[in-house]
């Protein structure tokens, strides 16, 4: 029996409360590992009732760094009275003095990104261009401090040890398809409708809150090339968030987003119509979405894994992604590749997939394939096996 001390209170949106729903749950059904769980309240409220899982209680401040400060000083304490022998922070910053062997997984590509900084820097965003480099630094200086860091692709390893000096391991996340499309819940019934009017319409599909590495611009700009080589068949563009204020987590501007959006809607392309704005959909009925558009597509310029790719692809779409290496190692033949920051690329490869049903079908199968490769079952058994690697030298040292 190994104890674990896990702190998820970083994980608030995305790919971190994707990662704790999964992994908590697999650790449960364990009968070789006890966990307590530090958790933000939404995503405690979730997880209950789960054997060998006790959850610690602390009330953190939201900001980042005021609950970075928080942390140093009160998990130490937590984690002894815990008896934990293996903390494993799942946030991207250590815990400086862990009184345990300590687990960093590291999965935020945006401190590496020279692209993301350029950006930033374009857009003005000053504010999130100094936040990035501070957090960036505390980041590397993590990367240090942990007896062990890994992250959830070999590229982004190799991304994060030349960035560090120091070496990272690779533990690829998981998927769980059963899990994926267990819920029969349907999908809102507004979300419905906006399909149902899209009938006989090239559907395309991106999955992600409105940020600035994503992309989006470069995929709205490829709209008007699509719409103008189609001649005449209509095309929607699906996205699962609002190019609005407030409507998405963080603090990313989407004025110019939205600014472009009508723009091309003023310009040969009625953006109200053909680029559809969803909103945030329930995760439980995210499958239903995947299945009922042609193409998914991906532009960030950023990335450390993207677990739409692999709900994509398990749901036998045909993926068309930027050209990062991370898309490349997750997707291999399942995707076709463009440059990160052309849209006629990006409209290309699209045109190429709708125009060759057997290209089609070949990568919806590659993906099936490749999908089947990722498994949470897999991942949490090489992680207990880190954090025993660890508890063991740290046995041996004493």
């Amino acid at each position: 029996m190994i104890r674990l001390f896990i702190n998820g209170l970083a994980a608030s949106a995305g790919g971190g409360l994707t990662y704790l729903r999964n992994v908590i749950p697999h650790l449960a059904q364990r009968g070789d590992v006890e966990a307590t769980v530090l958790l933000n309240s939404t995503l405690r409220a979730e997880l209950t009732n789960l054997p060998n899982i006790s959850f610690a209680e602390t009330t953190e401040p939201r900001a980042v760094f005021r609950r970075f400060l928080r942390e140093q000083m009160a998990l130490p304490k937590l984690i002894r009275q815990n008896g934990a022998q293996v903390l494993i922070s799942a946030g991207n910053f250590a815990l400086w003095n862990s009184p345990v062997p300590q687990i960093l997984l590291s999965r935020n590509s945006l401190y590496t990104s020279a692209d993301f900084l350029r950006d930033v820097r374009a857009r003005g965003d000053y504010a999130i261009w100094a936040d990035t480099l501070v957090k960036g630094w505390l980041a590397r200086l993590s990367i240090h401090r942990a007896t062990m860091t890994v992250a959830p692709s070999e590229a982004f390893a190799l991304e994060l040890s030349e960035w560090s000096g120091k070496k990272v391991l690779c533990v690829h996340h998981g998927f769980d398809p059963d899990a994926f499309t267990r819920d029969p819940t349907p999908l809102p019934v507004p979300t419905k409708n906006q399909l149902e009017q899209a009938n006989g319409a090239l559907r395309l599909l991106f999955v992600s809150h409105y940020n600035y590495y994503r992309n989006f611009e470069t995929l709205l700009r490829a709209m008007p090339i699509l719409s103008r080589r189609l001649q005449g068949k209509k095309i929607k563009l699906f996205l699962t968030c609002q190019l609005r204020s407030g409507q998405n987590p963080g603090n990313y501007r989407t004025g110019a987003a939205a600014a472009l959006s009508n723009h091309l809607g003023a310009n040969n392309l009625d953006a109200s119509q053909d680029i559809v704005e969803l909103g945030a959909t329930p995760y439980r009925s995210l499958h239903h979405l995947y299945r009922a558009c042609h193409i998914y597509i991906t532009p960030a310029y950023a990335e450390s894994f993207a677990h739409p790719l692999i709900e994509a692809m398990s749901s036998a779409l045909p993926v068309v992604a930027s050209d990062l290496p991370v898309h490349h190692e997750i997707c291999q033949e399942a995707a076709i590749y463009f440059p990160r920051f052309s849209p006629e690329a990006l409209a290309e490869r699209v045109l190429q997939i709708h125009e060759s049903p057997g290209l089609s079908e070949k990568l919806s199968t590659h993906g099936l394939r490749r999908a089947s490769d990722f498994s949470w079952s897999q991942h949490v058994e090489r992680l207990v096996a880190l954090a025993r690697e660890l508890a063991d030298a740290r046995r041996e040292q004493n």
